[in-house]
């Protein structure tokens, strides 16, 4: 049995194969040929952190499979009454199928992993937000572009974001740019793990404080909120320690003529990406938010799989 955590965790290899499964899945409701790979299966979605992507693409996606999904807040749950996370595993992963958890630390994921009997998907957590790197790849190749072909550059916080796209390229083997301000760094034990995969999958990965150098040239570039959940103590903090870090169309004008843009949402305009640019690059954008229902449809059906 897998769990789908982090990206770390899966080879090149089963990168794509998830990918491809997720583009022949689309392609069947493309046609409303919605078969039922997980029928009368459930998912359990627990939400430690609010969302919209994540509850309504996996919500539909399940349903679309065949399935059925829960939605289970913190607060309506054992969990938030202090039962140990190990006990609520070992509950629900004795009732349903798959869980999925969208949590505020990435440990409570992988003890809730480690006493479960079934699938369990990081939907997010204070390190990584893989399913989200899923469908801004299937994006990427939906925009036209060869995995090996990509120059992505990430500009803006050293977040889980960042961790995830350092996950992508280091595994797929593309390059990525990561520019951050200073003080806002990727965390350095994630940053050696990257590094260590590009040995293998030739990935070049380049991190700097310098924007202009990482959008140079770049045909994907990406960015993310400067103040996440959690973060809004920091925020005038942060506005002021980012100046400079807003991708707007002068910058975009570094990239490549045919660069894409991506944003996981929601976006700020006039902080991380300017009016002018989300709007110009608004079909990347949400076409990258509907793959979240397509990209973890090919997760949940490829976990089934490999049960």
């Amino acid at each position: 049995m897998r769990h789908f955590l982090t990206l770390n965790d899966f080879s090149k290899e089963e990168i794509i194969e998830i990918l491809n499964l997720a583009i022949e899945i689309k392609k069947e409701a493309k046609d409303k040929n919605y078969k039922p790979y997980l029928k009368e299966q459930s998912l359990a979605m627990i939400f430690e952190k609010s969302s919209t992507r994540t509850r309504v693409s996996f919500d539909v996606g399940m349903y679309q499979l065949g399935g059925h999904a829960m939605f289970l807040s913190s607060n309506d749950i054992q969990i938030g009454r202090g039962e140990p996370i190990k006990d609520t595993a070992r509950v629900i992963s004795g009732m349903c199928d798959m869980a999925m958890l969208r949590v505020n630390r990435h440990e409570t994921l992988e003890e809730f992993a480690k006493f479960s009997k079934i699938p369990v998907i990081n939907g997010l957590s204070d390190k990584f937000h893989p399913v989200q790197l899923m469908a801004d790849m299937l994006t990427m190749i939906e925009c036209g572009l060869k995995v090996e072909e990509v120059k992505a550059a990430y500009v803006g916080d050293g977040n889980n974001m960042t961790h995830s796209w350092l996950m992508l390229a280091s595994k797929l083997g593309f390059e990525l740019r990561v520019a951050t301000p200073k003080g806002y760094e990727v965390d350095a034990e994630i940053l050696a793990a990257a590094q260590e995969n590009a040995k293998i999958s030739g990935a070049k990965i380049i991190i700097t404080n310098d924007i202009k150098e990482a959008i140079s040239g770049a045909n994907v570039v990406t960015t993310d909120t400067w103040v996440s959940m959690g973060q809004e103590a920091e925020k005038e903090k942060r506005i002021k320690e980012f100046a400079g870090f807003c991708v707007d169309s002068e910058l975009m004008k570094l990239a490549d003529k045919k660069a894409i843009f991506l944003h996981c949402l929601p976006a700020y305009r006039g902080y991380e990406v300017s009016e002018e640019v989300f709007e110009a690059h608004a079909d990347e954008i949400f076409a990258e938010a509907e793959n979240r229902l397509h990209a973890q449809k090919g997760v949940m059906v490829w976990l089934d799989r490999h049960r």
